[in-house]
């Protein structure tokens, strides 16, 4: 069975349209990668230290992934390109079975070294 990445967009100040439109923008640089699928999340729960209500949903992502998680570390890479070309003032929360790591459009190396264990963690085999 494949894993499941919840991937939600933050932007202080933005409404749910905004956050709708990021993730979209988003969407379409994740669906050039190797996935099932990458699709808006329409209920259910959003990632931890996201707002609740209708703004979290409106930035989040669900994407599908085929059994095996090399694409753990191709995901993190595009969400990241994405927020260096998108500018300043972004967050993107990426999640998998309640792991949640925070990623900035910052190519800090402190951010780096958290962003490899966290690939690293979800990226082994399974027995």
């Amino acid at each position: 069975m494949g894993a499941e990445v919840r991937v939600g967009v933050v932007e202080d100040g933005a409404d749910e349209a905004r956050l709708e439109e990021l993730a979209l923008l988003l969407r379409q640089d994740l669906l050039t990668l190797d996935v099932r699928s990458v699709e808006p999340v329409r209920d259910g729960d959003a990632p931890p230290g996201t707002r609740g209500g209708l703004a979290a949903i409106a930035g989040l992502l669900s994407i599908s992934l085929a059994p095996g998680l090399q694409v753990v570390g191709a995901v993190v890479a595009v969400v990241r390109d994405w927020l260096r070309r998108s500018g300043g003032g972004h967050t993107v929360k990426l999640s998998i079975d309640g792991d949640t790591i925070e990623l900035t459009g910052a190519s800090d190396e402190v951010q780096q070294r958290l962003v490899d264990a966290w690939v690293r963690k979800h990226s082994g085999t399974d027995g």
